[in-house]
């Protein structure tokens, strides 16, 4: 078994409704208590992430699966109604207070740190946020982190509108370098190989008015996202990223709302993460 150093870095990719994959791979690192002291999360990275925080183990499945099969919280309705077609009410509000309580107090007591990343709308670039003590303002930055463009309401943080990372950094291993962590374990949402079908185009000027930068950005996210596709390969050929990420060809797209999908993909994060943890062991402090 190899031995990872502490300085380790661990990075989430987001990917909407393929972030189950993710909680799987989360699940298998807290069973064998391999916990990082460095993350760096994106959008549904970010809120899968702060479950692995405060290890509740399974509680990110509970809520991607279960609670979406009892409450239907993605569809057309919850977007009429509030602008977001994630429920905002329930997987921020009702979820973490009410229903699937957050363990604060367990994240809090963590010496780890997590940064969530998010897209501040005026200046079009990727600010990374934490909090350990504020609990509305974690939950700020993690609704935030996955508030998607055009189907989510701009969230305010620190007086600032912001909306989902992955705009400007959807795999930010650059962000974890630049933290110190040479060596970087990645969960990726797509399988090797995968680039954007698409083109970028320029943002007409009705969308987003009132955010030019924001606009720019958008225009060149495609670009931008197969440039870190691209780079993490390389990494992971030069021995200075350790990916994990689905081998099978997905089925879940970012608002699957098919549950038995959700359920396979799920099942294949936990058998990558038990695989890693059966390869690496995380050094302890």
């Amino acid at each position: 078994m190899e031995r990872l150093g502490v300085d380790t870095g661990l990075v989430l990719e987001g990917g909407g409704m393929r972030g189950v994959f993710t909680c799987g791979v989360l699940d298998a690192l807290m069973k064998h208590e391999q916990y990082f002291q460095y993350v760096v999360a994106v959008s549904a990275g970010a809120c899968n992430g702060l479950s692995y925080m405060s290890r509740q183990l399974r509680r990110a499945r509970f809520s991607n699966i279960d609670l979406l099969r009892k409450y239907g919280y993605i569809s057309l309705k919850s977007l009429i109604k509030t602008g977001s077609i994630f429920d905002p009410n329930l997987l921020y509000e009702r979820f973490p207070d009410e229903i699937l309580p957050y363990d604060y107090e367990a994240y809090e007591r963590n010496p780890g740190t997590i940064e969530m990343v998010t897209t501040n709308c005026l200046t079009g670039r990727a600010e990374y946020l934490s909090e350990r003590k504020d609990r509305r303002r974690l939950i700020a930055i993690a609704k935030a982190s996955s508030s998607l463009p055009f189907v989510a309401q701009v969230t305010q943080v620190d007086g600032k509108p912001m909306l989902d990372g992955g705009i400007v950094d959807s795999i930010p291993v650059e962000r974890s370098i630049s933290q110190g962590h040479q060596l970087n374990v990645v969960v990726l949402t797509r399988n090797r190989g995968y680039r954007p079908s698409g083109h970028d185009i320029k943002m007409p000027a009705f969308i987003y008015k009132e955010y030019p930068r924001l606009r720019v950005a958008l225009s060149h996210r495609t670009e931008v996202y197969t440039r870190q596709l691209e780079l993490v390969e390389r990494m992971e050929d030069w021995g200075d990223v350790i990916a994990i990420r689905p081998q099978r060809p997905l089925e879940v797209d970012r608002v699957c709302r098919d549950t038995e999908k959700l359920e396979r993909l799920y099942e294949e994060g936990l058998e990558q993460g038990e695989a890693f943890c059966a390869k690496y062991q995380l050094a302890l402090r």
